[in-house]
C-alpha cells in the first residue's frame, strides 16, 4: 500500500476476493457460445480467445517466477543479494489483478468498437506500426509518467506502492494501484486502438505485443542478469533499445534514475541514467553461485506437491496442508511432470536461507513419496542421494542433513552406505535424530557429571547415552511404571 494512498488506489473488484474472475464470466459463455453455434465463416476466433489467451499470459507470469526464484535461490547472476519478506510475497499476491483488468477492457473493447471484431491472423503493416508507435509515443509519455508518478505527490499516492519491493520478482511488474494500472493501459492502447482504426490490425500484433510486455515486464524485474555481453559488443546500439534486469534494479535501489519503460534511450537523452549501470551489469552476470554452509536435502510427497513448493504458486505453499479444487484441472499437467521427474529428474535447488553468518540451502530429490517402498527404486534413490552428497562436498558444504525418507534405514542405514563408500568426504551426512541429538547435548552444560534419563529407549535416546559417555558423564536410566507393566505384559 502506498505511503498515503489516493483516489483509486484499490481495485473494484477487491471485495471479491479468490472469485474476482466471475466478472468475466458473461463474455467467456457468449464468446464460447458464439464461436461454437456459428458458421465457420462467422466464427470471430479473437473475440473466442481472449480469455484462453489471458490464461496463457499467466501461465508465462507462472513460468518467469518459478525460474526466478531458483536462479536467485542459487545466487548465480543474483543483482541485488538480499531476501524477500514475508509482507512482500502478500502484498504481490495479486498479480493477476493486472491480466483480470486487461482481458475486461478488451471485451468492453470489442464491444465499443465494430472494427475490433473479426480480426485476421497477420498483418504486417499492423506489425510494423504497432512496432514504431511503441518505439516513439508509448516509451516517451511513459518516461515522462515515469517521472511524474516520482514526484512526491503521486509518489505518496500511488507510486510508493510499487517500490515497496527493493528486491524485486518477475510480478513486482504489475504490482500497482488501480488508478495506475489505468494510465498504463490507456498508453499500451495506443498501437492497438490505432492499428484497429486503421484497419491494419491482426491477432497476431495484439498478442506479439502483450507477450513483449509481459516478457520485458518479467525480465526487468527477475533480479538476475543473464543477457550476454556479447549482444551489445556485436550490436552496441541495443543498448538504448534494450534494457537489463540490472539496469532496471538500480531503478528500484536509487530511485531517481533510469525511469525508461523498456528502451533506455530516453534516459541517455534527458541525462537520468544511472552512472553505475553497466558496472552493475557486469558485476552481476560474473557473480558466482555463494559459499552454503548447510544444505537440508528433500524430496517430493505428492504428485500435486510440486505445485506447494515456493517455486510454484505462493497461494499453495502457504498452505501446505490444504487441498485446491482447481489442482484437479491440472492433472494432465501433473501427470506429465510426474512422469518427466521419475525419468528425466534431477536434484535441484528449491530455496536459500540466510541465518546470521550461516547460508542454508535446501535441495529436492525429484522423487515422491510412493517410490520410497518399492525395492526396485532404492538403487535409482540412493544414486541420487549419493549424487547431490558429492556435489555439496565439491562446493564445500560443511553438513548436509538428509531430510525424511532420505534418511531411512532400509535405504541407506540412514546415510551410512555413503559415509563407507567415501571415507575422504570432509562434509558431515546427518539425519533428522542426529540433530535432535545435537540439539539435546548442547543443551546440557559442559560441566555435567551425571544424568538421568527416563522413559522409552529409542534410536535417539541411545545416540544421547553414547555421546554422554564418550563425553566422561555418568548416565543413569529410570523405568516408569506404566512403561514396566508394557514390558511385563
Amino acid at each position: 500500500m502506498a505511503s498515503k494512498p489516493g483516489f483509486l488506489t484499490d481495485w473494484p473488484w477487491k471485495p471479491l476476493g479468490s472469485f474476482k474472475w466471475v466478472i468475466l464470466t458473461p463474455w467467456i459463455a457468449h464468446s464460447t457460445y458464439s464461436f461454437i453455434t456459428k458458421d465457420q465463416n462467422e466464427r470471430d476466433i479473437g473475440y473466442f480467445l481472449i480469455f484462453p489467451y489471458m490464461m496463457l499470459r499467466m501461465l508465462h507470469d507462472q513460468a518467469w517466477i518459478t525460474l526466478s526464484r531458483h536462479r536467485t535461490s542459487k545466487g548465480k547472476s543474483r543483482i541485488l543479494d538480499k531476501g524477500i519478506e514475508f509482507e512482500q510475497v502478500d502484498r504481490e499476491s495479486n498479480w493477476d489483478d493486472q491480466i483480470l483488468l486487461n482481458g475486461l477492457l478488451f471485451y468492453i473493447g470489442y464491444m465499443l468498437v465494430p472494427e475490433g471484431s473479426h480480426l485476421p491472423i497477420w498483418k504486417t503493416d499492423g506489425v510494423i506500426i504497432t512496432t514504431l508507435l511503441h518505439a516513439g509515443p508509448v516509451e516517451f509519455l511513459y518516461y515522462w509518467l515515469h517521472r511524474a508518478l516520482h514526484h512526491h505527490f503521486l509518489y505518496s499516492r500511488y507510486h510508493s506502492h510499487h517500490h515497496s519491493s527493493i528486491v524485486t520478482e518477475p510480478i513486482t511488474s504489475v504490482i500497482h494501484p488501480f488508478a495506475e494500472h489505468i494510465a498504463y493501459f490507456v498508453l499500451f492502447a495506443i498501437p492497438l486502438y490505432t492499428t484497429v482504426i486503421t484497419r491494419t490490425a491482426s491477432i497476431a500484433s495484439f498478442a506479439g505485443y502483450l507477450a513483449y510486455i509481459d516478457f520485458m515486464n518479467n525480465m526487468g524485474h527477475c533480479n538476475f542478469e543473464f543477457i550476454p555481453t556479447t549482444l551489445f559488443s556485436f550490436f552496441p546500439f541495443l543498448k538504448f533499445l534494450i534494457y537489463t534486469p540490472s539496469f532496471h534494479s538500480l531503478h528500484h535501489t536509487q530511485f531517481r534514475t533510469n525511469y525508461s519503460l523498456f528502451m533506455p534511450i530516453y534516459d541517455y537523452v534527458y541525462g537520468t541514467m544511472d552512472k553505475s549501470s553497466d558496472k552493475t551489469y557486469e558485476m552481476s552476470l560474473k557473480r558466482e553461485e555463494g559459499s552454503v554452509d548447510v544444505v537440508h536435502l528433500t524430496h517430493l510427497t505428492t504428485p500435486e506437491s510440486i505445485y506447494y513448493l515456493r517455486l510454484g504458486f505462493s497461494s499453495l505453499a502457504s498452505t501446505p496442508q490444504s487441498s485446491k479444487w482447481y489442482l484437479y484441472l491440472l492433472w494432465p499437467l501433473t501427470l506429465w511432470t510426474s512422469l518427466m521427474t521419475w525419468f528425466y529428474g534431477k536434484t535441484f535447488v528449491l530455496e536459500r536461507n540466510n541465518f546470521k553468518m550461516l547460508n542454508l540451502q535446501s535441495w529436492v530429490i525429484p522423487r515422491f513419496h510412493v517410490q520410497y517402498f518399492f525395492k526396485w527404486q532404492r538403487e535409482a534413490l540412493n544414486k541420487l542421494i549419493e549424487e547431490a552428497i558429492l556435489e555439496a562436498e565439491l562446493r564445500g558444504v560443511k553438513v548436509l542433513t538428509l531430510g525424511l525418507l532420505n534418511q531411512g534405514d532400509k535405504l541407506n542405514k540412514l546415510g551410512e552406505i555413503y559415509i563407507k563408500s567415501y571415507p575422504q568426504l570432509k562434509i558431515k551426512i546427518v539425519d533428522g535424530s542426529s540433530l535432535v541429538v545435537a540439539i539435546v547435548l548442547n543443551n546440557i552444560p559442559k560441566e555435567t557429571t551425571q544424568v538421568l534419563l527416563s522413559g522409552k529407549l529409542t534410536k535417539i535416546s541411545y545416540a544421547i547415552v553414547s555421546a554422554l559417555c564418550e563425553r566422561g558423564t555418568k548416565v543413569r536410566y529410570i523405568i516408569t511404571l506404566i512403561f514396566a507393566i508394557i514390558l511385563l505384559l
